[in-house]
């Protein structure tokens, strides 16, 4: 029951933050429920220091909340699955070397660079924290978000080749990342685990490539379910049932979920859509999936807004925060810059490609998840609370100007 109460009340929140977005503020639709979701807690934070009560109860819901299981067990799976029906796979194919190249080695590049800097600063500000613990740091804030990234570029206007780019990267890097950060946690962890680099390329083997091969696997079984049928209302429950029923065997198995899902969405949306459905079937399922995309991602930045009612406010971690921004932002640069010194004999950049892909590296709800899910004796608080800044910042900053500053620089 407590369980369905917030569900209520979460759902009751975004509906009413998106009603006044959309009705006086008219910022991007996750942007601005985000916005007011920052200032219902600021409001809610003031309220505290007339009344402790009140605040004590709100916040010891937010904390019931386990955003970690909700973003990465839960939503997760149904957001890639609905922004990869969406992506043109001609598209993603003309890009493949630029995909690749920054889902790989612009993440592991970006993890080592964030890393090494934050690490500099510590030392700087004589803050003790290991060198370990801030590469795991930048394992989590080295992805792009592709549920920040998707629905964000979607209104920014931004050259069609360089918005494949960054959706086609976003979309597929989580599962380096979750490598590099499964890795860099058991060698940190306390306990006799230890891995070397024949254990962690295995596991990219499993996590990866198994996600490749069940994500193929379970967009061609739909296919075959969806072609022998035209019935708009099974069809659209099977690609439901890709959904829940991939999730949990990706989960079962101990491999990429975000893959999976990512493959299994781009078959659905491009070879079974355009080959087996009709056109109602294709209006009904793309009319479910935008609203179910638009609903969980109004639940997710509500969520990301209300988690500044849990921050511990320390003054080293704000300050380390904001600090992490031009690091995080140097370490897209480069994870940006260099590899295209070798893309360029591959394919073909548009002018200003690198700033345009550099701040259209958009960091969202997996970061935040990830860190939440370290726990405090391992430096949790304090990666939350960084990550936290570093991702307002990307959200509200980044997001809110990538549509100008691509047309400015295009």
């Amino acid at each position: 029951m407590a369980l369905y109460n917030a569900f209520a009340i979460l759902t009751v929140l975004a509906a009413l933050f998106a009603w006044l977005n959309h009705r006086f503020i008219r910022l991007p639709g996750t942007i601005g429920i985000m916005f007011i979701s920052l200032l219902l807690s600021l409001a809610l934070l003031v309220a505290g220091w007339i009344d402790p009560a009140l605040l004590s109860e709100i916040t010891r819901m937010v904390k019931s909340i386990d955003l970690y299981t909700i973003v990465m067990k839960i939503m997760l799976g149904f957001l890639l699955f609905a922004g990869a029906i969406h992506i043109d796979g001609r598209s993603i194919r003309s890009e493949r070397w630029s995909i690749l190249t920054y889902a790989t080695i612009g993440t592991v590049l970006s993890t080592f660079v964030v890393g090494g800097l934050l690490y500099g600063a510590c030392q700087l500000l004589h803050f003790p924290l290991d060198f370990m613990y801030c590469l795991l740091f930048g394992a989590l804030i080295s992805p792009t978000d592709p549920i920040a990234v998707i629905s964000i570029l979607r209104q920014a206007h931004i050259p069609h080749s360089l918005e494949m780019k960054i959706s086609g990267e976003s979309l597929f890097n989580d599962g380096v990342a979750v490598v590099l950060f499964i890795a860099i946690y058991e060698i940190v962890s306390p306990g006799p685990i230890q891995f070397d680099a024949g254990h962690i390329a295995l596991l990219f083997l499993q996590e990866v490539g198994g996600g490749l091969i069940l994500g193929a696997l379970l967009g061609y079984c739909g296919f075959f379910l969806l072609k022998s049928i035209d019935h708009y209302q099974v069809e659209v429950m099977i690609t439901l049932a890709l959904v829940l029923g991939g999730s949990l065997l990706a989960d079962r198995l101990h491999i990429s979920g975000p893959i999976t899902m990512v493959v299994a969405g781009l078959i659905t949306g491009n070879v079974s859509r355009a080959e087996v459905m009709s056109d109602t079937t294709r209006d009904y399922l793309d009319k479910f999936w935008e609203m179910t995309d638009e609903f969980l991602n109004a639940i997710l930045f509500l969520l990301i807004g209300l988690e500044l009612l849990v921050l511990p406010f320390n003054k080293m971690y704000i300050v380390l925060g904001f600090l992490c921004i031009p690091i995080v932002l140097l370490a897209r640069y480069l994870s940006v810059l260099l590899p295209i010194g070798f893309l360029k004999y591959l394919t073909t950049f548009e002018k200003n490609a690198i700033p345009i892909l550099t701040w259209g590296g958009l960091r969202g709800g997996i970061s935040v998840a990830l860190a939440l899910s370290i726990p405090i004796d391992m430096q949790g608080e304090f990666f939350l609370v960084i990550t936290y800044i570093v991702v307002l910042f990307s959200v509200l900053v980044q997001g809110l100007t990538i549509g100008k500053v691509a047309k400015r620089l295009a």
